[in-house]
């Protein structure tokens, strides 16, 4: 089973750009849908984007389409999470996830999950 470890959370200004990394262990990476999902204070952790193995899916919240980018490199069994014009409302603890289906956006078809990277936005 793959296992996850989340970098590059941080504290910005509204407008800039960060961008996470999801560091994977094991050799399946490629076998696995991987996903960003983000919780803020006091809210349900919601769907962020996917990425199907191959790279040639990817799905995004329409809260984040335009602005987030996922993308993975299967030599480095690693996902990225390209976040440009950052909003206050993007502060969340990020979470990155792996699953077994497709893209799909539902947190229950992720059985493994990273420790989470802070975000913090501010206007």
């Amino acid at each position: 089973q793959v296992q996850l470890v989340e970098s590059g959370g941080g504290s910005v200004q509204a407008g800039d750009s960060l961008r996470l990394s999801c560091a994977a262990s094991g050799r399946t990476f490629t076998m696995y849908t991987m996903a960003w999902f983000r919780q803020a204070p006091g809210k349900e952790r919601e769907f962020v984007a996917a990425i199907s193995w191959s790279g040639g899916r990817t799905s995004y919240a329409d809260s984040v389409k335009g602005r987030f980018t996922i993308s993975r490199d299967n030599a480095k069994n690693t996902v990225y999470l390209q976040m440009n014009s950052l909003k206050p409302e993007d502060t969340a603890v990020y979470y990155c996830a792996a699953s077994i289906y497709g893209t799909t956006s539902s947190s229950g078809t992720y059985d493994t999950w990273g420790q989470g990277t802070q975000v913090t936005v501010s206007s």
